[in-house]
């Protein structure tokens, strides 16, 4: 059996002071100041600690990061002082998408590495839109010392960007007759890449680089990006290229193991050239994620294209529509139509855009990707607020701008994937699946509320009309 794969995490404190859900008030003329046993010293979750400064101030209100709503201090005050509110700054975070209670969780993971849990459990809805629409099968949970990651059984969670030979051919001695193509594979089902339209720098860069090698995945790149300080990741870095500007970085496709081509309708020449300047390069080509999808996924796949890269927007919409599909719906669509064809063997597919928690990643493969590609948490794990300040030409507050250091903000991303492995071997765990390629296309793993809904009510009330779901 391989060694397991372990993902190195280790604390990473923020620079700045965290935006945390919760905030205290407290009514602080009638504090007995004398309670041998104040609720908060006996905080289960010690998130009192963080605050021993605030104790000489006494300031408030008194702003609670890692506040896990267990609402012990409000119930267990023996004056009845504490009272709970929302911290105002928190509803500055992000936007519809990327909401505040989903950045507030990454960065929490970035800090500490570990899965997050409420002690006040989930209070949200049920079902939405988008991923929240879609639930995971947890029917074979068997005993927690064989399965998930604290069990004796291994998950592998590698998948392939290199194409599969289908069929094999074998001599009459039963040697193998085919000619296998160079088979490369990352331990964990997510790439890397940074986004475009917010703050992009040389450390931030050098940051996710440094994560992507301790991790033994890869990260798109543009060339532009591409500086001899990134040299040392050279193996994990996949440069982005054009049929315009592959010829003017041939360095660039001989120091790399991966590269990637912009579709475009005569893809097959610049692909047949790129072979030329080095034959065992794996080609990856991106492809929009637009109503053409489907069509150009099934002519890639007749090409001599190893892997796929679907982009949506940072939402998971569709582009380029005046109705938006969702990114799971899309996905389902060309896993489906390559099945149809019964090409699907033969070639990776992977996606990006609105990949923001490890369930999404799960669920993705569930519908039919063997992989995804991160972006925003990335930059969430250093501490970016989505507050879209950096757009406007404003100041960023936590200061990205500014050169931070890559050690830190590569063990803040490398913590968060290890959380985001975690919580995939505990899914996968719970569906009695043993392998991440396994799990691809399994969409009986899954319940949609698409689906359960019309098959329970919609006999009795009809097709639902309400905005965000399909």
């Amino acid at each position: 059996m391989p060694k397991k794969y372990h993902i190195p995490i280790k604390t990473a404190e923020p620079r700045f002071r965290p935006i945390g859900k919760y905030a205290t008030i407290e009514f602080r003329e009638d504090c007995a100041g004398s309670c041998k046993h104040c609720v908060k010293k006996t905080c289960i979750y010690g998130i009192f600690k963080e605050n021993y400064e605030h104790f000489s101030t006494m300031d408030e209100p008194e702003y609670l990061y890692n506040c896990q709503s267990c609402f012990r201090c409000v119930q267990e005050c023996t004056r009845g002082i504490f009272s709970r509110v929302i911290d105002p700054d928190y509803r500055t975070l992000g936007d519809h998408y990327w909401r505040p209670d989903v950045i507030h969780r990454l960065w929490y993971q970035a800090h500490t590495g570990k899965i997050p849990v409420s002690g006040a459990g989930y209070r949200g809805p049920f079902a939405g839109a988008g991923f929240d629409s879609m639930w995971t099968d947890m029917s074979e949970i068997v005993r927690p010392t064989r399965d998930g990651i604290h069990g004796r059984e291994y998950i592998n969670t590698c998948i392939e960007i290199s194409r599969r030979l289908t069929p094999l051919t074998f001599n009459q001695d039963l040697t193998l007759a085919s000619e296998v193509p160079k088979i490369l594979e990352i331990p964990i089902p997510l790439l890397f890449k940074l986004p475009p339209n917010l703050i992009l720098n040389k450390s931030i860069l050098i940051s996710a680089a440094k994560a992507a090698q301790t991790l033994g995945t890869m990260m798109f790149i543009q060339p532009e990006d591409y500086t001899e300080a990134l040299l040392p990741y050279s193996e994990n870095l996949i440069p982005s290229l054009t049929r315009h500007n592959f010829k003017d970085n041939v360095d660039l496709i001989h120091k790399s193991r991966v590269v990637e081509l912009e579709y475009a309708p005569d893809i097959d020449e610049s692909l047949l050239k790129i072979r030329e300047l080095k034959p065992d390069v794996i080609i990856i080509a991106g492809v929009p994620l637009d109503t053409h999808q489907a069509t150009r996924a099934l002519k890639l796949a007749h090409t001599e294209i190893d892997t796929i890269h679907f982009y949506a927007d940072e939402c998971g919409q569709e582009l380029n529509s005046q109705d938006p599909r969702f990114l799971k719906e899309m996905i389902r669509e060309v896993h489906l139509v390559l099945v149809d064809h019964t090409i699907r063997q033969k070639i990776n597919l992977v996606f990006s855009g609105g990949i923001a928690m490890a369930e999404h990643m799960a669920k993705a493969i569930i519908c039919g990707a063997d992989g995804v590609v991160v972006d925003n948490p990335l930059l969430i794990a250093l501490e970016c607020r989505l507050c879209y300040r950096c757009r406007d030409g404003l100041s960023c507050p936590v200061e990205l701008e500014d050169a931070i250091d890559p050690e830190w903000g590569g063990q803040r991303i490398v913590n968060l994937m290890g959380a985001w492995h975690s919580q995939l071997i505990e899914v996968m765990g719970a569906m009695g699946m043993r392998e991440a390629r396994r799990l691809r296309g399994e969409i009986g793993r899954s319940m949609s509320f698409e689906a359960l809904e019309m098959e329970n009510f919609g006999p009795i009330f009809g097709e639902r009309k309400v905005a965000g779901f399909r």
